[in-house]
């Protein structure tokens, strides 16, 4: 017998779906992705980006304070024991997507610690491949498989990852590390530029890291960065290192000119924001779904999270390249869940 919904992917919008189906007497299937070698390489181990995130400062209902009784008594011993130690600090990403997981469980939501590979969505009911071998059918899906920040593949980048090294400026920027404090952005486009202005709010200076001598944003965006006065622009430069200790985290970036590879500046610098853009993981859909010139799954329908696959939907980061936060891909994988109940009710399948 198919599945009734299969839910493809475990951040903010693949638990929060979860969450709003097992209520709904579903019984979703959720696949959170696979412990493997390539998926912590690539950040996209079960959890979510989120996963990746030390400290959670807004993600509403989380005032810092000890929660190290809640998470003890809330999350299942196995998986608790695994986590790090609480931070007394409010909620961390690993223990917000964790939480979420056991809720989900908690409503009946059966969980699987697997990839999904290859889909087939030319007929109903849906056949889906797992990494491990399984082949299933299911009635709808719920894509929730989030979009990964792209990064430069400096070793360094992975050592410092949660340490001062970061992909968004709105989720880490106002931590206290970044407060007061030089940081690097590395880009030249708009998500570049955007992240520097919103970093000046907290950061001593801004220094932006572009291996050309314009940047390819837009005039307006542009403009915007070259008047703030809290930013610096170090042009024709490329990340050599990104520079620091285990005790510290990061401490600087080594640059190389692109003009001339003799010359070599450190920075002094407790962040970096490397805003290159983001990959929607969307490659095991292999082009059956309306995507736009991002690669971002499209939503058909306004207010709707109906794809151009009927009895597919699509929640978070997968399917936003503007918002792209925890609070928005919740609110979506609610909304895909809903949308998901009243199509299968339409369809006859209770």
């Amino acid at each position: 017998m198919a599945e009734k919904v299969t839910i493809i992917g475990s951040g903010p919008a693949g638990w929060t779906a979860a969450i709003y189906a097992a209520r709904a007497e579903l019984k979703p299937l959720v696949y959170e992705g696979a412990e493997t070698e390539e998926n912590r390489l690539k950040g996209t181990l079960p959890l979510g980006q989120l996963s990746l995130t030390t400290e959670v400062e807004n993600f509403p209902g989380f005032p810092a304070g000890d929660m190290t009784a809640y998470l003890d008594s809330s999350i299942a011993e196995e998986k608790r024991r695994y986590m790090g130690a609480h931070h007394k600090r409010g909620v961390s990403g690993p223990e917000l997507m964790e939480l979420m997981r056991q809720q989900a469980v908690n409503f009946g939501a059966r969980v699987v610690t697997d990839d999904i590979v290859e889909v087939d969505l030319s007929r109903r009911p849906f056949t889906v491949r797992t990494l491990s071998g399984t082949t299933f059918q299911t009635e709808s899906i719920i894509l929730a498989t989030g979009a990964r920040a792209n990064y430069l593949g400096l070793p360094s980048e992975e050592r410092f990852k949660n340490r001062g090294v970061s992909a968004c400026a709105v989720c880490d920027g106002a931590l206290p590390r970044f407060r007061n404090r030089p940081v690097v952005v590395v880009g030249g486009g708009d998500s570049a530029m955007e992240e520097a202005n919103f970093l000046t709010k907290f950061a001593s200076v801004v220094y932006i890291v572009h291996r050309r001598d314009s940047f390819r944003a837009s005039r307006i965006m542009a403009d915007r960065a070259l008047n703030n006065h809290k930013i610096q622009v170090k042009w024709n430069s490329t990340i050599d290192e990104v520079l620091g200790d285990d005790k510290s985290g990061v401490t600087g970036v080594r640059i190389r000119s692109t003009t001339n590879p003799e010359q070599v500046e450190e920075l002094e610098a407790t962040g970096y924001f490397c805003a290159i853009g983001h990959t929607p993981n969307t490659e095991f859909l292999a082009g059956q779904v309306k995507t736009n010139e991002k690669g971002y799954i499209v939503w058909t329908t306004g207010q709707r999270t109906y794809t151009s696959v009927e009895g597919v939907f699509a929640a978070g980061d997968v399917a936003d390249d503007y918002f792209r936060q925890a609070i928005t891909a919740a609110g979506t994988g609610c909304m895909a869940a809903l949308d998901c109940e009243r199509w299968l009710a339409a369809q006859g399948i209770e």
